[in-house]
């Protein structure tokens, strides 16, 4: 069998359509355009086209963007005076801090500084926690991603045993409380796992987020299984996922592309995520 192909550009499209709408709604009820803030420290060339990426992404929304380049050698206490400020500022709804940030400045720190109301990013020790708890929150974007692409296959997830691969905070264990909401059984795999690539063939629902070229073979994968590739791996200028996807896409029955499979929905979980904080925001007040 030949897997179809989850076409991510078509996703975050059909989902960018219905934001542009609600954007319009918003302003037209509060007079004034959401917005979202991103806050870039140094000039690291991958970051930097990240942001304008953002940028582009607010502008097609209708979105009010607000862009703050700080120099690499910005002290923590400058960086985290600026975020006040934007917590402080009522035309911004949301607040990325652009990552990584130079060695010298403690990440945690300067991501907890954000209020959880604006952490559109999902970054916030808060908003993991209402996470797993299974509140209404702002969710990690890529995570969230991952959801809309399954989603857009049309199987119903409910009893599903989803397998993850990777346990990271910004990826592996949010994709995992979110599939938990979906009512999947989910197992989480990483570097320590026995009978990992066992486990994974198991999988009705396989995420490969562990960031290691071609990590997930074709034989890892069971037969109609819908695999979601996160990995972005780099090799003699070319993009890998993490998962071979010329073995894997002989058996699967669904499966993303990299690029092109869950890269264009992180940005539009941004603005989605920047557009509900408006929203929150604006209940509050």
């Amino acid at each position: 069998m030949k897997a179809k192909i989850i076409d991510g550009k078509a996703v975050a499209e059909k989902i960018r359509a219905e934001l542009k709408l609600k954007a319009e709604d918003f302003e037209k009820k509060h007079g004034r355009k959401s917005g979202l803030a991103v806050v870039l420290v140094g000039a690291d060339p991958a970051s930097q086209v990240y942001v304008r990426n953002k940028v582009a992404g607010c502008e097609q929304m209708g979105l009010n963007s607000f862009t703050h380049f700080l120099d690499a050698d910005t002290k923590q206490e400058q960086l985290e005076e600026l975020i006040d400020k934007l917590n402080a500022d009522k035309n911004v709804d949301g607040i990325l801090v652009q990552l990584p940030l130079p060695d010298h400045l403690d990440e945690r720190r300067a991501l907890s500084r954000v209020l959880t109301c604006k952490d559109v990013d999902g970054f916030h020790a808060e908003n993991a926690g209402s996470l797993m708890l299974g509140e209404n929150c702002l969710a990690a974007c890529t995570p969230s991603g991952c959801i809309e692409l399954i989603k857009s296959t049309g199987i119903d997830m409910t009893g599903k045993h989803a397998v993850v691969i990777g346990r990271s905070n910004i990826v592996g264990k949010p994709v995992a409380l979110l599939l938990l909401q979906q009512n999947c059984t989910v197992t989480i795999c990483h570097s320590k796992t026995y009978n990992l690539a066992e486990i994974a063939r198991s999988a009705d629902i396989l995420v490969a987020a562990i960031g290691k070229k071609e990590f997930v073979t074709g034989d890892m994968v069971k037969p109609g299984a819908v695999v979601i590739d996160v990995g972005i791996n780099r090799h003699e200028g070319k993009l890998y996922g993490d998962v071979n996807f010329a073995e894997a896409s002989e058996v699967a029955g669904y499966i993303t592309p990299v690029p092109g499979g869950v890269g264009p929905m992180t940005i539009v979980m941004l603005l989605s995520n920047t557009l509900k904080a408006a929203e929150l925001g604006s209940k509050k007040q």
